[in-house]
């Protein structure tokens, strides 16, 4: 009976943690990755459209991301998009393609960048903690409505736990290794 509970939960957790994760993909470390695009939405004939929808985003070079457009009007309007994105950017274009080279991360950058990694874990594990505690409560009105036994009641709460430390640990390690490779230089 509370297998379900800690299912629901555990799918939660490790859908938390993989929003996280991808988000810090699109976390721009010094590197061209084009991941950091994800989050560009383009006003593309009056529709928001994301960028990695109108063509192909490609990294040729360590520092340099080239955006090919299936729709080469659409330049101006990509360019714009991406000024305004809080990138830090300036895409150059030569009628058929976009340049968008990534400049070196200077020291006061990388700080900037280390503290939104960890923000952002803490807002994982904090949803988490809340995943848990919601199971926590589900769990002790199953023992109250007497659906479940005692020690059913125990084991449950013991298994929560240990997934909970599980998954925070998870998301400990994915900030870790962000944190490792923004300070990289």
């Amino acid at each position: 009976m509370y297998k379900k509970v800690i299912d629901t939960a555990k799918e939660k957790m490790i859908k938390t943690k993989e929003f996280y994760q991808k988000d810090m993909l699109s976390l721009r470390a010094g590197r061209a990755n084009p991941q950091i695009l994800d989050r560009i939405v383009v006003d593309y004939y009056g529709t928001a459209t994301p960028l990695k929808q109108m063509g192909n985003i490609n990294s040729p070079e360590p520092r340099l991301l080239t955006i090919a457009l299936w729709d080469p009007k659409a330049i101006p309007l990509v360019e714009k998009a991406i000024q305004k994105s809080d990138l830090g950017m300036n895409p150059s274009n030569d009628g058929k393609l976009i340049r968008l080279v990534v400049p070196e991360l200077n020291e006061e950058r990388r700080r900037e960048l280390t503290k939104v990694v960890r923000k952002g874990a803490e807002e994982a594990k904090v949803a988490m903690r809340n995943t848990r505690r919601d199971a926590m409560e589900q769990i002790k009105k199953l023992k109250k409505d007497s659906q479940i036994t005692e020690d059913d009641q125990r084991k449950a709460e013991d298994e929560l736990q240990k997934l909970t430390d599980a998954q925070i640990k998870d998301v400990d390690k994915i900030a870790a290794e962000k944190e490792k490779e923004i300070m990289e230089v």
